[in-house]
């Protein structure tokens, strides 16, 4: 069966990107990052979508960003930005954290290598996101070359492809894909701060909330 490396934040679009995984027939192994997050909740969502999935493994990995701060996601001097729907996307906003893709798909390339996993599943969309330069396909594009260079397994001839199945797709398209699939929507979080209940106001919100009306669905979290 073949072996696929999934990142699993906990998100909406992780979510259903790992589903798509399953649905083309994949053994899973999960990868999480505990980074410094401020949003804690989405680590418990993380670990329950796994499970739903029967993931092989789960693997929560320990990398302390805060240390370097930079970020609104993970250092709280830095407020959280609640910009206008439209203007999403237009900067980068205060929470991008610095490099973390880059980051993370290395960690998720040096798993695959270890559990001979042919593929890497990543949730990043250029569409309807908050306009981080390492959501773009021309970063996946790049960063695939280098991990063609750079391990054992790509010299050998067995390539660890890095997939992107949601890339081009609106917030509302991901929603819809996600209904045909039965992802449980219920089990994911969105907010960037981390609340008992979704603000409603952060980008991350406002984005999965266009995105359950434009889709035709009722999402089914439950906001302040």
């Amino acid at each position: 069966m073949k072996k696929a490396v999934c990142l699993i934040s906990g998100g909406l679009d992780s979510c259903v990107t790992s589903h798509i995984a399953k649905n083309n027939d994949y053994k899973l192994y999960a990868l999480t990052f505990r980074y410094g997050q401020r949003h804690k909740k989405e680590l418990k969502c993380a670990k329950e979508i796994a499970k739903i999935l029967n993931s092989e493994d789960h693997v929560i990995f320990d990398l302390n960003l805060s240390q370097f701060g930079g970020s609104s996601l993970i250092d709280k001097d830095i407020k959280i930005e609640e910009n206008k729907l439209e203007n999403i996307g237009k900067k980068i906003p205060s929470t991008y954290v610095p490099a973390r893709n880059i980051i993370f798909l290395s960690i998720a390339l040096a798993y695959a290598e270890i559990v001979d996993a042919d593929v890497v599943f990543i949730g990043v969309t250029s569409t309807d996101y908050s306009g981080y330069p390492d959501c773009r396909s021309e970063f996946i594009e790049s960063f695939q070359k280098t991990a063609n260079l750079a391990t054992k397994r790509a010299i050998e001839g067995k390539t660890v492809d890095i997939k992107t199945p949601l890339i081009n797709l609106s917030k509302s398209e991901i929603i819809k894909k996600g209904m045909e699939l039965g992802v449980p929507f219920e089990k994911t979080w969105s907010c960037y701060k981390g609340g008992k209940k979704a603000c409603g106001k952060c980008d991350s919100c406002k984005l999965r909330l266009k995105g359950f009306e434009v889709a035709g669905y009722e999402d089914p979290l439950i906001y302040e």
